[in-house]
């Protein structure tokens, strides 16, 4: 009787041993070309734009986003690099610095970034997940500005 017991519990230890030796599952590549799902995105006020294109060069802990929008205005691009570590990374967007911060958190890559437009702070704090069969991206994003605060939902499929 002790001798199962003991059994057990030596069992049980080398159980815990071999799956706390596992690897960590790998974290999400974002890496393609990726195409706005228009009818099942949400852009708030904002109106939706009329192409949104992300074509993304994922190489952890580096991350190359070259991202093209058009709208009524016309049509921009901008480049963007995050580091998936932490490291505070800055960017130009319309002529002004705007300094990024990416970092996981669990299978989500998450986006800090603050930019000051004409004396005005804006913050962007985007979440980007992936679907299970790697073919949709879903970017969640929270906009704080001095005229309030809004979300939006952006979801992008692999081309």
């Amino acid at each position: 009787m002790m001798t199962r017991r003991l059994a057990s519990v030596a069992m049980a230890g080398v159980l815990a041993f071999v799956v706390a030796a596992l690897p960590a599952s790998a974290k999400p590549n974002f890496t393609g070309v990726w195409k706005l799902v228009a009818d099942k995105s949400d852009f708030g006020p904002l109106p939706v734009p009329e192409k949104l294109e992300q074509k993304i060069e994922h190489n952890d802990p580096e991350v190359k986003v070259v991202a093209t929008q058009s709208t009524q205005s016309g049509e921009m691009t901008a480049e963007l690099n995050y580091n998936t570590e932490g490291k505070e990374t800055t960017n130009q967007f319309r002529g002004q610095p705007m300094k990024c911060v990416a970092k996981w958190d669990g299978d989500a890559l998450t986006v800090d970034s603050k930019i000051d437009f004409q004396g005005n702070e804006i913050t962007l704090n985007d979440r980007w997940t992936l679907s299970e069969d790697g073919q949709t991206l879903i970017l969640n994003r929270k906009i704080n500005s001095p005229q309030g605060e809004m979300e939006m939902k952006i979801v992008l499929a692999k081309q």
